[in-house]
């Protein structure tokens, strides 16, 4: 299966537009994933140093037939280690854990305001990335207010910011500000829950021969969002990436649309805390 098409960066770089997600597996569970996932075509591979899961990563990059340069690899600064030096520290036991010498994306994974250190973290990781230890860098879970106030104080944009979003949690404001400032947006729990047996999207499914997770992915790819799907299984890593060959018509979008119930199933950015 051919990889996912790829989508250009704010600083020049390029992300495939579905990624493979980590959280919560772990140990020879995730190794075996993500070498599976890698030779079904998935190139990029999203972690966090608080999924505690970034050494199994890191083996199963070793243990894969694909090119380290052809793989997209993210990883997550943990609020524990928010702060200008700690952030530098953070960064180099993730590399340590992955066995890398760079990562290709690194997102601050939540803004934590009570802490208020994440414009100090995000200054560590600029200098991160001109010292090469990092190709991109990004935000997890930031709102507007958040990401104006990096912007004000350094002047330099996320290139993407990984939010909570499916079917009935949308973000619709939080995409548009994204989308302003040529910050691209990336879905986490894209399938949502219970969606999957929502009569609008069975529906859909059954009009275009696919399964509803199928149509959930396809959706947030038509709508510039890059999600990221995870699963154990092989078949489903397949039917995962298997959605660029069908599209979604502008009746069958409004249709997702009503599906917005602002249901958030995660922390809320401004008062989650994460150690």
């Amino acid at each position: 299966m051919p990889a996912a098409p790829l989508l250009p960066l704010n600083d020049g770089k390029s992300i495939p537009s579905v990624g493979f997600g980590t959280y919560p597996m772990k140990d020879q569970q995730l190794e075996t994933a993500v070498q599976a996932a890698l030779l079904t075509g998935y190139r990029l591979i999203d972690t966090a140093a608080s999924y505690e899961n970034e050494t199994n990563v890191g083996n199963a990059l070793q243990a894969s037939s694909v090119e380290r340069k052809d793989i997209f690899l993210s990883t997550k600064l943990r609020g524990s280690d928010q702060g200008y030096d700690a952030a530098l520290r953070g960064l180099d036991a993730s590399l340590q854990r992955l066995n890398v010498e760079y990562v290709d994306l690194y997102l601050i994974h939540w803004p934590l305001p009570a802490k208020d250190l994440y414009v100090e973290s995000w200054k560590a990781m600029i200098a991160a990335q001109k010292d090469g230890k990092i190709r991109s860098i990004g935000v997890s879970n930031f709102k507007p207010a958040h990401l104006e106030r990096l912007l004000q104080e350094t002047g330099v944009v996320p290139v993407v910011n990984q939010i909570e979003i499916h079917a009935d949690f949308p973000q619709n404001e939080q995409r548009a500000f994204n989308a302003r400032h040529n910050i691209l947006t990336q879905g986490w729990s894209p399938l949502g829950k219970g969606l999957m047996d929502n009569p609008t999207i069975t529906q859909l499914a059954e009009k275009h021969n696919r399964n509803p997770a199928q149509i959930m992915l396809r959706w947030a790819t038509q709508l510039q969002i890059i999600p990221l799907p995870k699963s154990g299984n092989p078949d489903r890593m397949r039917a995962n990436l298997d959605i660029f060959d069908f599209t979604l018509d502008a009746d069958d979008m409004a249709a997702i649309a009503k599906l917005d119930t602002n249901n958030r199933l995660g922390g809320d950015p401004d008062t989650h805390e994460e150690f």
